[in-house]
């Protein structure tokens, strides 16, 4: 009862302050950290001690699972090699650096000095994907942050074990290689073989439920068989999650895909918000540990002092040479050009470390020399990243001027790619209709999906007139029509008329309903405020031969529209000639009608702050 009351409490806790930490829009891992410490000095907190086997086992796999799921294997691939080598190459430059000064300055067994090298060198995958979101950092950067945490916890724990091994006997240099080859190799079949196991059983499961239940068993089922062989189950996860995110539009139904999206995000925020609050509980035990351990307190505070700094120093000193040396030889700079030193600063400062360092240095044997030391110099690395990296990452991505991905455009590019696959399911519907088909399901299904593309389209510049949009306009009065029809539901419900389970399920149709409505306009908030741009997003000729603009005809106005009595809802202009004319959402669609007389192929949006152009005989953004 004492557990499982703690366990609520700790969860509660957690949840709270991360949520008002969110409200506020302040960092919810320095919250919870800070927090955290301070709770471990109050006598109403009990001690709360780590097992490493339940980081390990029970945090890490559906954490890195979860953060896998969501990687795009596509941009993965692209930064493959920036990702390999800081998941492997700076981790184990850090774990020799790191070891170095402590064999120099507490005088133990360098093996032992490599362990808790191997300890601190990995940085969090919760804290970089969880600092990397807030800070709004360019979509690369944040790529190759996710990547290199997804794997480099298994470069390190294989060091981490090779060193422990070490520590009891001798490890030849050429075993700890074969180690890492094993590990990697193992792990990557494992996760490749459970992938493929998994994908046969979502192929012939279509009830969320059953499927949902099966991604959440996912991670352990990968992790579990690649350890027991003892090869890397960090890698294992992170395959499998990676082949079968990628691979989630066709192995998975759309209602379970949703269901499983919204199931990993709600256990996604519940495990980091306990694994922060956990870190600085941690805080006061390990202190006093290490200052009662026997060994000088002055000693105690240089080792720390030196390990955390020579992780932060270690990362760039990694980082610069690592991106700009390999690109010395031709072949690999006209693969990949350079990046902008600016991007290169923020990837060699955010090195934030979390719960698996806590978590692998209590791996240490007991009898390991000095290890309330090295524990405490494994907590202040962890909690002096989380602090200052963590705090000066915004703005030092502010001082460089770094644009994170910019929701206006995020918008555009949608537009566009809903305009393509609506006009693919329009043909789709020609091709398919029959003597036998009713015009009034094909005018329905016509006016839905012109419907749904004309309301991504709207969501980008701002009217001429006060009045709302038409997908506005039937937002607001649908809402008020669910409104109603669920107060009569309740009704129902209330006089006991009806069986639950009909009541029920008239309720889901109107909650899913509503929730496709909130969720568009969650997305369409605030992104007139930010400027649209011109980018060719496909082969076309026409836009390339295009100019950017010209003079219109009637500047800021629909001549048509005024001549025919309507009011248009956003302008356009044809590149060609310079006509002005309305969207397709306007009820003349005299910008199409324009292209359909004349055929002149490119318009461009002369909304304040938009400078998109649009193909209408490819049905390509530029």
């Amino acid at each position: 009862m004492h557990i499982a009351l703690l366990l609520v409490v700790l969860v509660g806790v957690a949840v709270a302050l991360a949520a008002a930490a969110r409200r506020v829009g302040a960092s919810e891992p320095l919250v919870l950290v800070v927090a955290g410490v301070i709770g471990s000095y109050s006598t109403l907190v009990p001690d709360i001690e780590i097992e490493p086997d339940l980081i390990l086992l029970g945090l890490l796999p559906p954490l890195l699972y979860t953060a896998a799921i969501k990687t795009s294997l596509v941009d993965f691939k692209a930064n493959k090699r920036a990702i390999a080598f800081l998941s492997v190459g700076l981790v184990l430059f850090t774990t020799f650096t790191v070891a170095l000064v402590v064999w120099w300055i507490l005088q133990v067994p360098f093996a032992v000095a490599v362990a808790l090298g191997a300890v601190v060198a990995p940085p969090d995958a919760v804290a970089a994907t969880a600092v990397a979101r807030k800070v709004g950092m360019p979509r690369r950067i944040v790529t190759i942050l996710e990547g290199e945490s997804l794997f480099n916890d298994a470069t390190a724990l294989v060091a981490l074990r090779t060193a422990i091994a070490a520590i009891g006997g001798t490890v030849a240099v050429w075993e700890a290689g074969w180690d890492f080859l094993v590990a990697a190799g193992g792990g990557a079949a494992v996760g490749i073989a459970v992938a493929f196991l998994l994908s046969i059983l979502r192929r012939r499961i279509t009830d969320p439920v059953l499927d949902t239940s099966l991604s959440f068993l996912a991670p352990f089922v990968a992790y579990l068989p690649a350890e027991e062989i003892h090869a890397s189950g960090v890698i294992s996860v992170v395959i499998c999650g990676l082949i079968l995110g990628h691979n989630a539009p066709v192995w998975q139904s759309a209602a379970s895909r949703i269901a499983e999206r919204t199931n990993w995000q709600t256990i996604q925020f519940i495990l980091e918000s306990v694994v922060f609050l956990v870190i600085g509980l941690q805080v006061r035990a390990i202190v006093d540990d290490a200052w009662h351990g026997g060994v000088d307190h002055s000693r105690v505070i240089l080792a720390c002092a030196a390990v955390f700094l020579t992780v932060v120093v270690s990362r760039p000193l990694w980082v610069f040479p690592s991106t700009y040396l390999p690109r010395l030889i031709p072949s690999v700079k006209a693969a990949d050009p350079a990046p902008g030193w600016r991007n290169v600063a923020v990837v060699s400062w955010a090195g934030m470390r979390g719960v698996v360092t806590l978590a692998a240095v209590l791996l240490l044997p007991e009898d390991t020399p000095h290890r309330e030391v090295l524990t405490l110099c494994a907590l202040v690395v962890v909690g002096g990243t989380l602090l200052l990296q963590g705090l000066s990452l915004p703005f030092l991505v502010r001082l460089l001027s770094l644009r994170g991905p910019s929701r206006a455009e995020d918008a555009l590019q949608q537009a566009g790619l809903l305009q393509q696959a609506t006009d693919a399911g329009l043909a789709e519907l020609e091709a398919n209709i029959t003597p036998q088909t009713s015009p009034d399901v094909v005018a329905s299904l016509r006016f839905r999906l012109t419907q749904r593309t004309n309301a991504a389209w709207e969501r980008l510049g701002a009217p001429e007139s006060e009045q709302m949009t038409p997908s506005e306009e039937y937002r607001r009065l649908r809402l008020q029509m669910l409104g109603a029809e669920r107060a009569v539901v309740l009704e129902v419900r209330d006089s006991g008329v009806l069986d639950h389970e009909v009541l029920q399920s008239v309720m889901s149709l109107l909650d899913l309903e509503e929730s496709l409505i909130d969720r568009f306009d969650e997305a369409g908030d605030d992104l007139r405020e930010e400027a649209l741009s011109s980018t060719v997003t496909g082969e076309c000729a026409h836009l390339l031969d295009a100019p950017v603009t010209c003079v219109p005809d009637h500047p800021g106005i629909c001549q048509e529209c005024l001549d025919e009595g309507f009011v248009w809802v956003h302008l356009r202009m044809c590149l060609t000639c310079g006509h002005v004319a309305c969207c397709d959402s306007s009820v003349g669609n005299h910008a199409s009608a324009h292209f359909r007389s004349t055929e002149h192929p490119v318009m461009r949006s002369v909304e304040p702050g938009e400078a998109w152009r649009w193909c209408y005989v490819d049905n390509v953004l530029g």
